[in-house]
């Protein structure tokens, strides 16, 4: 517009506020996943395995369809620790590849298109761009996991009656948790990876390589040294084992889906466990903070 007609006038209307703007983010993006089948179909059915869970819980509590399919209670799944403890275990399974699918494109292309001075000249900074970008597979993996979860631990002390919850308090507290402890680890893991891999495929790939090889590079160390501290380079011992400490279960049980599953003799202190995974987010967010940036300076 030319300056001379004097009739450009600044944006005077209501802005957003500084907290949620980083949520323009995941809403384009949500918008650009549900032109994908293959996402929105794999995304639906990440919910049958909620609504087994939930028949379940409903027969072992309905004792004239019992009857009707000439059933007891006992013969019926035991709902407790053990029977949520695989729902996470399932559905953290189901998020894990879903990330693999989604999470590669979220940062790459912006690095790969330069697209990056576009985003933070924007009133939001590299924690906005960040935490927007966090915010899409945090909410994705939050409706697969914790949020099912407890609706299904919910419906249990419903229909158990009263004080099964107060009983039960730690199974709440540990798919709240648990889930979140998984959410964080792949999240920044794999957006670290997005965003030092600016090739969607490359970043997906070594997301398997990390959770699949790490795992068996692991025990090659455990056979060779005769030891157990090549669990370290397991992240599915790692989070199986802080799920096994958060439902306070034996490792006779195993933690979930085999995926998670920790054999005995393979322990390691929870401190220890904690402490790996506090070290593998806080080197993810290194990552981030090292790619993430307005300018790229090209030697």
């Amino acid at each position: 517009m030319a300056v001379y007609k004097k009739t450009y006038r600044g944006y005077d209307g209501r802005l957003t506020p500084e907290w949620s703007r980083f949520l323009v983010l995941p809403r384009y993006t949500f918008e650009e996943m549900r032109a994908s089948r293959f996402f929105t179909s794999f995304f639906l059915a990440s919910f049958i395995m909620p609504l087994v869970c939930t028949l379940i819980i409903y027969l072992h509590h309905n004792f004239s369809a019992l009857e009707l399919m000439g059933l007891n209670a006992d013969q019926i799944l035991k709902i407790d620790a053990d029977f949520f403890l695989f729902f996470l275990g399932f559905q953290s399974m189901l998020a894990f590849f879903l990330t693999a699918f989604v999470g590669p494109g979220l940062v790459s292309p912006d690095l790969a298109d330069n697209a990056l001075p576009l985003y933070l000249s924007r009133p939001f900074d590299r924690t906005g761009y960040v935490l927007g970008k966090f915010s899409v597979l945090a909410i994705l993996l939050s409706l697969m996991t914790w949020v099912p979860g407890l609706l299904l631990f919910l419906l249990q002390g419903y229909l158990e009656g009263a004080g099964w919850l107060g009983a039960n308090l730690r199974i709440g507290a540990a798919l709240f948790v648990g889930s979140w402890t998984w959410i964080f680890v792949l999240s920044l893991l794999v957006l670290a990876l997005s965003a030092t891999f600016k090739w969607k495929p490359v970043a997906g790939g070594l997301l398997f390589v990390i959770f699949f090889v790490g795992t068996g590079f692991g025990a090659v160390i455990n056979q060779i040294l005769r030891t157990r501290w090549g669990n370290l380079l397991s992240l599915s011992h790692l989070i199986g084992s802080a799920w096994l400490w958060l439902f306070g279960q034996p490792v006779e049980t195993g933690a979930g889906s085999i995926f998670f599953r920790v054999l005995p003799g393979g322990e390691i202190p929870i401190t220890v466990i904690w402490i790996t995974i506090g070290s593998v987010c806080l080197v993810c967010l290194r990552l981030l903070a090292t790619r993430i940036r307005g300018l790229e300076v090209v030697r």
